[in-house]
This record gives structure tokens, C-alpha cells and sequence, in this order.
């Protein structure tokens, strides 16, 4: 199948990595940051609804961006956006901001059923397409010596929830 080439609005090196497996050819561009980029949910917000809302405001802001640059390219190639969300218990577990912060939530995780919420958006050409995909997650018991160990790797620093299920947590 041959794919057209679209930016990829996202740093995260397992969406590139992705793609790259995929044959799908991309640019990753690299947004300045925004304020209020990690902003909280919305009064009377869902956590599906904040994981959607924001691949979308990210796929939206990625469109800016691009006219901005140069208003005459037009039409943009798409721009692929997204977000991930581990929720526990109607709480939005982020990524960590420090060590402790992700054992805490390694700790909360540990022995517990979760979901995990990706919501995708491919943007461009005047239309949005949309699409979530939801996973249930059963943690294993961790013991504080495997959280530390865990932590010590660097691993759960970049991710929702403080662990990427493609990596060392998923062993």
C-alpha cells in the first residue's frame, strides 16, 4: 500500500517508530511549546473527552503552525496528531514530572485494572478525521525494590501513567 507523506505532530519517538514499520512516509515537526499545553480537564470533562479534545487541539494547532510558515503551500500535507491517556479510577494519570512522582504512580498502578485511551487525528485538506483506541491494562503486583528498578532505567519519565507497555513494563 502506498501512503502519502504527512507531518507527524508529535515528539514521540514510538509514534515515529511507528510509522517508520508502517512504510508510512513522514516529517516530524516540532511545534514550539504551547501554554497551557498540559492543561488540566475541563469542568464536568471525561477523561475520553480530554484525550480526544486534546489530539485534536494538537492536530489544530499543527495546521496553524504550517499556514503560518508558509501561507502559500496550500494544501498542507495532513498532519497526524495524538494523545494517550492512562486513567485509574476516573483520574488522568500524566506523564511524571520527577522520580517520586512516578513511583507514586507505578505504586497506585500496582495490582490494579486501568484503561488506556490513544485518541489519533489525521487533519488536513479541510476535513478531521478521528479515531480512539481503548485498552484495558492489569498491572502485576510490584514491590517497591521493582518500582525503583523500574524507575532507575529512565523509562518512565516520557510516558502517560509512568510506563510504556512496549517496553520493560510490558515484559
Amino acid at each position: 500500500m502506498k501512503f502519502p507523506q504527512i507531518y507527524l505532530a508529535s515528539a514521540s519517538p514510538r509514534r515515529h517508530e511507528i510509522l517508520t514499520q508502517l512504510g508510512v512516509p513522514h516529517s516530524v515537526l516540532r511545534l514550539p511549546p504551547a501554554a497551557g499545553e498540559d492543561e488540566p480537564r475541563l469542568p464536568g470533562e471525561s477523561p475520553a473527552a480530554y484525550v480526544e479534545r486534546t489530539a485534536r487541539e494538537k492536530a489544530e494547532r499543527a495546521l496553524v503552525y504550517l499556514e503560518q510558515q508558509d501561507p502559500r503551500r496550500l494544501p498542507p500535507r495532513p498532519v497526524l496528531a495524538a494523545d494517550t491517556t492512562v486513567i485509574l479510577q476516573d483520574d488522568i494519570l500524566g506523564k511524571p514530572a520527577n522520580t517520586a512522582e512516578a513511583r507514586a504512580m507505578l505504586a497506585r498502578l500496582s495490582g490494579s485494572e486501568h484503561e488506556v485511551r490513544s485518541a489519533v487525528v489525521l487533519a488536513g485538506h479541510g476535513r478531521m478525521l478521528e479515531a480512539v483506541s481503548i485498552t484495558t491494562v492489569r498491572f502485576a503486583v510490584l514491590s517497591p525494590a521493582d518500582i525503583d528498578a523500574y524507575c532507575a532505567t529512565g523509562e518512565p519519565m516520557d510516558k502517560a501513567g509512568a510506563y510504556g507497555i512496549q517496553g520493560l513494563a510490558g515484559l
